[in-house]
């Protein structure tokens, strides 16, 4: 059987629908990120994925590069950023000498506490107030087997590293 290779008009709607709405909403959250938190979209993830996500506020880069789909190398960086800020450590691994292991710091910890209400704020005007509560519910039901679907591939980290 060929590949299809174009889009329905629906399909085609609702794609440009999506990225539409990930895209204005990115905008508005990295503005209140910046003008908040002096963060960047990727070092909130990573400060929030540490501080609140995490049972022990720590985890390794590999686990939070696939958790934020973001490169290691650009994720190394950005880590580094938040250690000379004083909002993450970085050690090597106990469990695995190869790995390195990030922390969030009390500093990191009151970062996301201050530009947590501006953000939630910023998701209920921007994503939420239009939508009813079945909407959100709908809207859930809709994108969590995509994202599901999405991850279930293997993490950007097992992939081979093409070598320039």
């Amino acid at each position: 059987m060929p590949a299809q290779t174009s889009l329905d008009s629906d399909q085609l709607s609702a794609y440009f629908a999506l990225m539409d709405v990930a895209g204005l909403l990115k905008h508005a959250v990295e503005q209140q990120l910046r003008e908040e938190g002096d963060l960047s979209y990727v070092q909130f993830q990573l400060l929030a994925r540490l501080a609140l996500d995490s049972p022990t506020g720590s985890e390794r880069m590999t686990d939070l590069a696939d958790g934020v789909v973001y490169s290691r190398s650009g994720l190394t960086y950005q880590a580094g950023l938040l250690e000379k800020a004083g909002l993450v450590s970085r050690a090597p691994s106990v469990d695995d000498e190869r790995s390195v292991t990030v922390s969030v710091t009390d500093a990191g910890r009151a970062v996301i506490a201050r530009v947590i209400p501006g953000h939630v704020e910023v998701l209920r005007q921007q994503l939420f107030s239009p939508l009813s509560g079945a909407d959100t519910q709908s809207l859930r039901d809709l994108l969590v087997p995509v994202r599901d679907h999405m991850r279930a591939a293997p993490p950007r980290s097992a992939g081979s590293r093409r070598r320039r």
